[in-house]
């Protein structure tokens, strides 16, 4: 007689929502960049966000770091009404950001770049193991490693502070396919534990097809498509958004006008 077979975690749709937002604004002056956003992640969800440059993906998250405030709308985390004005804040309801820039001091060991923002008072176990993250050394600098190492470190340090949420913004920017394939190994590996439910934001469709369960594009400040990835294609996606890009051409005043 075999003993009892683990049931699969249940789909990303059928969970409890990690993060609602809705009606989201956000104005600079007299630009508008968020314009009523909607949008929702489920626990352990893994949620692409692709738009056009100037579309509004890194002030959204910013919004949902701490770093800027809305003017107006709702952000709801695990069904609590939140409004951040700080990234302290944010951190406390288990928003963690990773950065194109990294946020890393080259001149620092790893070890200390990996507690940067979330210094202990005392020491524990250095795991890195746990989350498949490989370097030379934790005494080696910054600089020392590559691309892909410095992003894990980066991840890393997020992961370490056990967040319920994790954004990254651009995290393959400029990284070759060995580098790329340490980062997207990461992030399955976190998806795969349904503990964390992620937003990632890359021009690379590839890459958000092999990472995603949804993808949500957002056009002008609004989120336009929201599409479960088995739904849709790579193909699919790069027409729309060629398509999309043509139409902002076209609404462009002509100088001879």
């Amino acid at each position: 007689m075999t003993g009892p077979v683990d049931a699969p975690p249940p789909a990303p749709s059928s969970r409890e929502r990690a993060l609602e937002v809705r009606g989201l604004t956000k104005r600079f002056g007299a630009l508008v960049v968020l314009r009523g956003i909607d949008l929702e992640l489920r626990q352990g969800e893994v949620l692409g966000l692709v738009g056009d440059n100037g579309a509004g993906k890194s002030t959204l998250v910013k919004i949902l770091s701490g770093l800027y405030t809305q003017d107006d709308g709702e952000v709801r985390v695990g069904g609590e009404r939140v409004h951040f004005n700080s990234v302290e804040r944010a951190r406390a309801h288990g928003i963690e950001t990773v950065y194109q820039d990294l946020a890393l001091i080259p001149q620092l060991p790893v070890y200390q770049n990996l507690f940067l923002g979330h210094e202990l008072m005392t020491m524990g176990p250095l795991r890195l193991d746990e989350i498949h993250v490989r370097v030379p050394s934790i005494d080696a600098e910054a600089d020392q490693l590559s691309g892909g190492q410095r992003q894990a470190i980066a991840v890393a340090r997020a992961v370490r502070a056990a967040p319920k949420i994790l954004l990254l913004d651009e995290p393959l920017a400029a990284m070759g396919a060995r580098e790329s394939r340490l980062i997207i190994d990461l992030v399955k590996d976190l998806a795969a534990s349904a503990r964390v439910s992620i937003i990632v934001i890359d021009h690379n469709y590839a890459h958000l097809f092999e990472l995603c369960d949804r993808i949500n594009v957002m056009q002008g400040g609004r989120i336009t498509i929201d599409q479960p990835v088995e739904e849709t294609s790579l193909e699919e996606l790069t027409e729309l958004m060629v398509w999309s890009f043509r139409r902002q051409l076209e609404e462009i005043p002509s100088d001879d006008a």
